[in-house]
């Protein structure tokens, strides 16, 4: 009998801390530790990961933009060039980790509505932060959208919905033939349909969604999204702090959370949640096993 399938939704800040030079070396050391993490997982369950890219797509950016004498990648471009950088990163610290299974990286198309109305209001936060007076100086020599995360400010994006996973039957086959998989990096390369073909398009797709559009559509029985937190919480970062730990997709939908951060990974579980009727779960990167066993993070249920 083959092993439930376990989609694992690994944030880009995750892959490197907050605040953190993003320099190749703190990146690796963080995913050797994702990678011990995982591949406790991958004993019981068949793997796919998806990662994050938004710090390192942020960082393409910037160093595209220093270049004059070339004119500027698009998003989409850049997004595919961090799926392999990543991608080869977390593939070397599986390896390490896990000795006996084939990873490979499938770098991912996914189709979005270029009339969603999520281009128009910019909410994707990408590349390193700033203060307030910073970013707004960016933002008028370079014509970007600044929005506040957290106590620091960060450029955004727009973030438009998943519709199709193009590569969904490459990522199926090599599950069923006991691969890791590694998709779906920063929410896949965003592309729309035009004249029979695809073309790529100027935006960064949410993560935690393409995760679990792919979990539904591979059949997962459990969708795990690791950030940096322990827990979803109310009031996060006030004296009225709550850790949310059993909750139904009902009284999750009652809440509200920070649309470029909690929001969308609390948006794609219950989605998940909601449409398969299976487990999906938000927790701390250096506690997957303990999550998937209940001794810690939040398990939102049907």
């Amino acid at each position: 009998m083959s092993k439930p399938i376990i989609v694992v939704a690994v944030g880009g800040n995750a892959l490197l801390q907050r605040g953190e030079v993003m320099s190749c070396e703190n990146q690796k050391k963080s995913i050797a530790q994702t990678a011990s993490s995982l591949a406790e997982l991958s004993k019981d369950y068949r793997l796919v990961v998806v990662h994050g890219n938004g710090p390192q797509v942020g960082l393409l950016s910037l160093q595209n933009n220093a270049y004059k004498d070339c004119p500027p990648y698009p998003f989409d471009v850049l997004g595919a060039e961090t799926q392999g950088m990543i991608g080869y990163l977390i593939q070397q610290g599986l390896n390490a980790a896990i000795k006996d299974r084939f990873t490979t990286t499938i770098l991912t198309r996914i189709v979005i509505d270029e009339n969603d109305p999520a281009i128009a209001d910019p909410a994707k936060f990408i590349g390193p932060i700033y203060t307030e007076e910073q970013a707004k100086q960016l933002a008028e020599a370079n014509q970007w959208v600044v929005k506040p995360d957290g106590a620091h400010w960060r450029r955004v994006v727009p973030s438009p919905s998943p519709k199709e996973v193009l590569e969904i039957k490459a990522i199926k086959d090599l599950l069923e033939k006991e691969h890791l998989i590694i998709c779906g990096g920063g929410g896949g390369a965003p592309v729309v349909e035009k004249d029979g073909a695809y073309v790529g398009f100027e935006a960064v797709i949410d993560k935690d969604m393409t995760a679990a559009l792919i979990a539904e559509e591979i059949g997962a029985e459990h969708l795990l999204i690791l950030t940096d937190g322990s827990h979803v919480c109310l009031d996060w970062g006030t004296p009225k702090e709550e850790k949310l730990e059993n909750v139904s997709v009902e009284q999750m939908k009652k809440y509200t959370f920070p649309a470029g951060s909690m929001g969308p990974k609390v948006d794609a579980c219950c989605q998940f949640v909601e449409k398969t009727k299976q487990h999906g779960y938000i927790g701390d990167l250096s506690s997957a096993l303990e999550i998937i066993e209940g001794k810690t993070g939040t398990h939102i249920n049907a």
